[in-house]
Formats: C-alpha cells, sequence, structure tokens
C-alpha cells in the first residue's frame, strides 16, 4: 500500500529525514483540521445569523472573555510546539557526533567539488558511506550557492569567504540527487550532482584507490566522460551552439580572439592552460567565470579531455 506521504515527499534516507517529516506532517495535519473547523463555523453562523427579514437587528455583543482566550491561547500553544520541535531539529542538524567522517565541499559556477581527507577529489559526485555520519564543511570560490539534498532533509547556504557546515548519516545504499537551491547565474539550473552512498568496505576501496586508467577505452572516449564528469559540458557546448564558454566543435588548433585583443591558437598548451588557469586567456565575448581545476583533474586526464576535442571538427 502507497502511502499518502510518498507522493508529497521524496523518499527519506537519512536519520534526519523522519523528524524532519514528523514536523512537516504535523503542521499539515494540524492546519487541516483548523481549516475543517474555520470552515464549519463559518458557514454555521452565515446560516444560524443570516437576515431573515428587513426587522432583523443584530444585537450588540461586547465580548466574550472564554472564547477570546481560548482562541489566543491554542494557537500560541501550537505555535510554541512547532517552535521547540523545530528548533530541536535545528539544534541536532547542526551538531554532528564526533565519529562524523569529514568533507570538504567547493561551490564553483557551476560545479561542486568534493575534497576527502586523503587529498583524493572528485567532482559532482559525493561518494559516502551507509550507517556512518558525515560532516560536510562548506564554502564557495564565487557567489552564494545552497546545497540541497532532499533524500536527506539537508540545506545550507554555501558562501563565499566563510565556512558553513551540515551532516548527515545515510540510511541506505543508493543514489541521491544534490541541488543547488540558490540563483547562482546562467547554468544555475544544471549545477547539480549526485551522492552515492556506498557499504563501508567499498567506500573505503573508493577513497584508497589511485587514479587508474582504463586502458581498453580509447583516450577520446575516456575524455567524453571526463567533461561529463566534471561538468564541463555546462557550459561549453560539442555541437557548435553558443554558450556561457566557448564551444568545444571546431576549437582545435583554432585562431581564438582574446578579451585583450591577441589572437592565439588552441593547440594543446591552450587548453591545458584554459583548464588549469582559467583566467589566464579570455575568449573574446565571453566573461571570466569558468572555476580552475589545478588540483582536480590529473595531467593524463588533460590529456584524454585534449584528444575528444581534437575528434570535435
Amino acid at each position: 500500500m502507497i502511502e499518502l506521504s510518498e507522493y508529497m515527499l521524496p523518499p527519506a534516507r537519512s536519520t534526519l529525514a523522519g523528524e524532519t517529516d514528523a514536523l512537516f506532517h504535523f503542521i499539515n495535519v494540524t492546519s487541516f483540521i483548523l481549516l475543517i473547523g474555520i470552515t464549519i463555523a463559518i458557514v454555521y453562523f452565515s446560516w444560524k445569523y443570516r437576515r431573515r427579514s428587513d426587522d432583523d437587528v443584530t444585537p450588540v455583543i461586547t465580548h466574550n472573555s472564554t472564547l477570546e482566550i481560548t482562541w489566543s491561547v491554542i494557537p500560541l500553544i501550537l505555535v510554541m510546539i512547532v517552535f521547540g520541535w523545530g528548533f530541536t531539529g535545528y539544534m541536532n542538524l547542526t551538531t554532528p557526533p564526533d565519529n562524523a567522517y569529514e568533507v570538504r565541499v567547493v561551490g564553483k559556477s557551476w560545479l561542486w567539488e568534493f575534497h576527502y581527507n586523503n587529498g583524493k577529489v572528485s567532482v559532482n559526485e559525493l561518494n559516502v558511506p551507509v550507517d556512518r555520519p558525515v560532516k560536510l564543511v562548506m564554502s564557495s570560490d564565487d557567489v552564494i550557492h545552497s546545497f540541497f539534498v532532499p533524500d536527506f532533509r539537508v540545506k545550507r547556504d554555501v558562501l563565499p569567504n566563510r565556512y558553513s557546515s551540515l551532516w548527515f548519516e545515510a540510511t541506505e545504499t543508493g543514489e541521491s540527487i544534490i541541488f543547488c537551491t540558490e540563483y547562482c547565474g546562467t547554468n544555475h539550473s544544471q549545477m547539480d550532482a549526485v551522492v552515492n552512498v556506498m557499504t563501508q568496505d567499498d567506500f573505503e576501496t573508493w577513497v584508497e584507490s589511485g587514479d587508474s586508467v582504463d586502458e581498453s577505452v580509447p583516450p577520446a572516449e575516456r575524455g567524453e566522460a571526463l567533461v561529463s564528469r566534471n561538468g564541463c559540458n555546462a557550459c561549453h557546448s560539442a555541437d557548435g551552439s553558443s554558450g556561457v564558454g566557448p564551444s568545444y566543435l571546431g576549437l582545435w588548433e583554432s585562431e581564438r580572439p582574446l578579451a585583450n585583443g591577441e589572437t592565439v591558437t588552441a593547440d594543446a598548451n591552450y587548453i591545458r592552460e584554459s583548464i588549469l588557469q582559467s583566467d589566464a586567456k579570455i575568449v573574446e565575448g565571453y566573461d571570466n567565470v569558468m572555476p580552475s581545476y589545478q588540483g582536480v583533474i590529473n595531467d593524463r586526464e588533460i590529456d584524454d579531455i585534449i584528444e575528444y576535442i581534437k575528434t570535435l571538427e
């Protein structure tokens, strides 16, 4: 049997989700009861005190102390219940357990970077262990973003020049979506990522694994996958269509006019520099909004991306 809540809320996949949902349902049920009660009262009094003839005169009623106290105290009690319940949930959300695994999160236009304790970095893919608290320490490299995982019922603004944090404990393995819920520019709607919840053993294996390369896959195909995984295609198209950044189509060995009036050939050195030092050479007609991928992707991955761009003629 499908519960009504499944139509109203996404799946609850964290230890915090149950408490948040309970408060949500309490507010909804209370509001529904009040709505029905007030509606019935309006209909009843409209019928009871309707004008029956032109001689009807509404009697003067000064006040009713009992009624006035009742309709003041009951809402006060309900508001205090919601406040106390919500404040308790907020304190739980902002106080991570001592054994929480910490991940640094960096928001950029328009992607998420995740930095792990051993120096491993992933883009738009947060991998975490199941049944273990995870603390996210977050900041932004440019504008205000907002980190939101509906399945975990966690959301927090990600700010430039300061840290914010939240924590969660996933209760089941699987994949959940991360959204940015603060408008942050042209490609805000494409700034999403995924949370991959793994078993503890699988997570430890992933964290300790090196950046191995599947030699059976051609470099250009690996490069195409890297472009997708690192969010490059959110700004750079492969079909020549205009976007926030120049299209990859026809880019290789073409002459690129720069904002400073110079011209540069889009060779391997130019592409590498653009990936690692994105503000070094800005193409004419485009804004300096691309984040740097220094420390995010390695030389081998850059080579694969270059091989992919070579195929887009």
